[in-house]
């Protein structure tokens, strides 16, 4: 055999080989199991941390701060122990919040219950200082909030209370309780603050509440803000203080001298809990906000908008910013509302107020508490793997993680034959519980007497899923639900902003 026949041969030879591991080699069925043989089971993540916030520690194990002062710990994102609770002088977590000044709480007051509140920390690593730093709010309404910030060598306390940065709520008689004027000039055109006098202008500004933390590209620190009131906020931090850098002010860039700029929302829309993740890979910025009220019937979600940079414009997967609108439902990717899926005993109710990180490993994950349809107002935090789609929305796996993997190798169209449970979590903003229906795929992709049909981009993880005329794109994972089932999965997006869910039960738990 001379030297190009020999070269042919072995060029053949391997395009057999390929074409015998990939997809057209391909017969097995996916294995089944019949509902009635599923486990339904309920799963407790062992603690109750209401808006979890998120960081790992150097010590490689998961920490979550939430509302009252509360905190707990991780080591596999599935079970928590709680490490901190109360709003009181004796949680370890605050070395000096409670001095006899008060500090923290001087302007907003007490709450209706005649207590403190202290909401929504997060907590950042400033290599800068070389200290952990958490922001936070305390408040008495909805309207009358402060941003304050404390430091701590170490990641679980005790934090020092620095300062309070930022004030909502004042009205002109009480302006001078403020920092207002340590920012703004003496003679600053307070009017545009104010409805009238003793009326803060809560339609326009926000209400200084929910921080949350990022660095972007070339290492800046920024503060997310706000909730309902005026919306969404930015404001730059000082990595060598702590403190805002105010901007200039700029009207046709919606940007305010005091309260940064404003990313979306306003008009007392219902939208809170600001979380932004930076994916360095395709250098967005993902801002996650919650819409609704957080109570179990009061339609609580997640919502996902990107961009370029960290001062926006922020898009959702129609093109389209969120600002003061009279219905913001159909804004924003919903990632995730009530549902309920066959192997759940009751349903997830007011899925929100969330952050996101990048594990050690490059997963990346999305941090919520829920509440259930079991007439309570009962909470624990989930934590849900994140997918990117091919064309660059993040899409939340179905189930709390268990350490899952995408494939290797890969999927195929015929991959996908058998019969799957199909949830959209639709664009309302309601008490609704979103439910599956079966539907049958056959190899081809094709669902029977119905416009439903799946399309594998061969030996990849990524899906397109066009249900009458609308393509959802998404991710396909084999993973093991909250009952112990294992499953495949399949989560996407469409740029109707409805994300959907297809789950196909492959065995049930022993």
């Amino acid at each position: 055999m001379n030297r190009t026949k020999r070269g042919v041969f072995i060029v053949l030879s391997l395009t057999i080989l390929l074409l015998a591991a990939g997809c057209g080699n391909r017969q097995k069925a996916m294995p089944k199991v019949p509902l009635s043989e599923i486990a339904v089971k309920d799963f407790s993540a062992g603690a109750s941390i209401h808006d979890p916030s998120i960081i790992l520690g150097e010590d490689g194990k998961y920490y979550i701060f939430g509302f009252h002062m509360e905190a707990a710990v991780s080591g596999d994102l599935h079970k928590w122990n709680t490490i901190a609770s109360g709003v009181n002088g004796k949680n370890p977590l605050f070395s000096s919040l409670f001095e006899p000044d008060y500090q923290a709480f001087s302007f907003v007051g007490k709450n209706e219950e005649g207590g403190y509140s202290v909401w929504a920390p997060d907590v950042i690593y400033n290599e800068t200082m070389g200290k952990y730093m958490m922001y936070f709010c305390t408040t008495s309404s909805y309207i009358k909030s402060n941003l304050c910030f404390a430091l701590s060598d170490q990641l679980t306390g005790p934090y020092e209370y620095v300062d309070t940065i930022m004030y909502s709520g004042f009205t002109k008689g009480i302006i001078d309780q403020t920092n207002f004027y340590d920012v703004m000039p003496a003679d600053a055109d307070i009017s545009p603050y104010f409805l009238r006098p003793s009326q803060f202008n809560n339609l326009q500004w926000p209400n200084c509440i929910d921080p949350a933390l990022f660095f972007d590209d070339e290492e800046r620190l920024w503060m997310v803000y706000g909730s309902w009131s005026g919306g969404i906020f930015l404001l730059e931090i000082d990595k060598e203080t702590g403190y805002p850098i105010h901007p200039a002010s700029s009207p046709d860039n919606d940007t305010d001298a005091y309260y940064g700029k404003r990313l979306a929302g306003g008009m007392h829309n219902s939208i809170e809990g600001p979380y932004v993740l930076h994916e360095k890979e395709n250098g967005y910025y993902y801002l996650f906000v919650s819409y609704g009220s957080l109570t179990s019937e009061g339609g609580y979600q997640i919502r996902l908008f990107r961009s370029q940079s960290p001062e926006g414009p922020y898009t959702d997967a129609a093109g389209e910013q969120l600002g003061g609108v009279n219905d913001h439902s159909p804004y924003g990717v919903k990632l995730m509302g009530n549902y309920m899926l066959p192997s759940n005993p009751k349903a997830y109710m007011a899925p929100g107020h969330c952050s996101a990180f990048t594990d050690k490993d490059g997963k990346m994950y999305v941090v919520y508490h829920t509440r259930f349809d079991d007439g309570s107002e009962y909470h624990e935090p989930r934590v849900h793997q994140l997918f990117l789609t091919d064309n660059g929305w993040l899409a939340a796996a179905p189930f709390a993680t268990s350490g899952e993997a995408l494939s290797e190798q890969g999927f195929c169209t015929a991959d996908m034959a058998g019969t799957w449970h199909l949830l959209n979590h639709n664009l309302a903003i309601d008490s609704s519980i979103n439910t599956s229906q079966p539907v049958s795929v056959d190899r081809k992709g094709n669902v029977s007497g119905q416009d439903i049909h799946l399309t594998v981009q061969e030996n990849t993880n990524y899906v397109t899923v066009t249900i009458d005329g609308i393509d959802y794109h998404g991710v396909i994972i084999d993973m093991r639900d909250e009952a112990g089932n294992d499953t495949r999965c399949i989560t996407a997006i469409g740029d109707n902003n409805q994300a959907i869910w297809m789950v196909h039960y492959k065995s049930a738990a022993s």
